[in-house]
């Protein structure tokens, strides 16, 4: 591949310019400053990182296990585990900013005041883009709730947008029988890009002993079985959008070049990459490599183009 060619799968999300679509899922890559650990990971094939998710007080998280492998997939129970906002941003946030990716902050409450306060506190670090509003983690009481309902999730993005400058992005819940009416009460409140959407709530069962084997007894299944759901639920919120023109990340599910372009024909304009980065460090990469040959078989120059082409029959 040539030169010339480095930049063809730049994306801009919510005024946010990456380099590539790809953005490493919440919870998968830690805080970031992790990553350079790994031997020859190049940043550059990484257009975004959404941090661990963050609440307004340290939490232990759900008791073990927390992680059990299922066919294609993965459930986890983690429970959020953090040392609360403050001690984020005072000694994580610092780390971040001679990193070459952008970092997008994800949190988290039990209730709107303490999404509006953690938001507040991050709005004030300039090495953190945008924030994304977890309302869909199956893990925790709060959040979830505020998710499944079209009336709270347009107050809560509200009053976060009134009391933070920078981007807000929601993240779905797939657990929702109308994706679509979610979608639209974020957009009405002014969210700057969907994230489209979560783990779904699972339960894995030890045949000898008859228990959960998750100590939380529930878990989100993440991974290549969830993928042709996110599809669908992207294709189902590009459709909602309509004339907005709100970006959609996509997450869930995606392991290859092929997924990515998958979702980003059913209208994700960037795209998610998580539970896959647990046995390939370098997935993003690979991806990015085959995103750029892919556009080169179809003859095609930005990746935006793609954005949403599918051909229904």
């Amino acid at each position: 591949m040539t030169e010339n060619k480095k930049n063809d799968i730049a994306v801009t999300i919510a005024g946010i310019e990456m380099n590539t679509p790809l953005v490493m899922a919440s919870g998968t890559f830690g805080y970031g400053f992790e990553v350079p650990r790994v031997a020859d990971f190049r940043f550059e094939d990484v257009g975004a990182v959404v941090l661990k998710s963050v609440t307004l007080k340290p939490r232990t998280g759900n008791k073990p296990h927390r992680i059990a492998e299922t066919p294609a997939g993965v459930l986890n129970s983690i429970g959020m585990q953090n040392p609360g906002v403050e001690y984020v941003a005072k000694y994580y946030f610092p780390m971040l900013k001679n990193l070459p990716t952008k970092f997008i902050a994800n949190i988290a409450g039990e209730s709107t005041d303490e999404y509006v306060e953690v938001a507040r506190i991050i709005a004030e670090s300039d090495a953190i883009e945008a924030i994304e509003l977890n309302i869909s983690c199956p893990n925790v009481k709060g959040g979830c709730a505020i998710g499944v309902n079209p009336q709270d999730a347009f107050a809560l993005v509200s009053a976060v947008k009134a009391v933070c400058g920078k981007p807000v992005i929601v993240k779905l819940t797939p657990g929702v029988t109308d994706i679509k009416s979610i979608a639209e009460s974020c957009i009405a409140a002014k969210a700057d890009a969907l994230s489209v959407g979560n783990t779904y709530t699972g339960m894995v069962i030890d045949t000898h002993t008859r228990r959960p084997v998750l100590g939380n007894n529930y878990g989100g299944l993440s991974g290549p079985a969830i993928r042709p759901l996110t599809v669908c639920n992207v294709h189902k919120v590009r459709q909602a959008i309509g004339d907005s023109a709100i970006p959609i990340i996509a997450f869930g599910g995606v392991s290859n070049a092929s997924d990515a372009v998958e979702v980003m024909l059913a209208g994700a304009s960037a795209v998610g990459v998580g539970t896959a980065v647990f046995t390939n460090a370098h997935i993003c990469s690979e991806i990015a490599d085959g995103l750029r040959a892919y556009l080169q078989s179809q003859n095609e120059t930005n990746i935006a183009d793609i954005v949403g082409t599918v051909k229904l029959n």
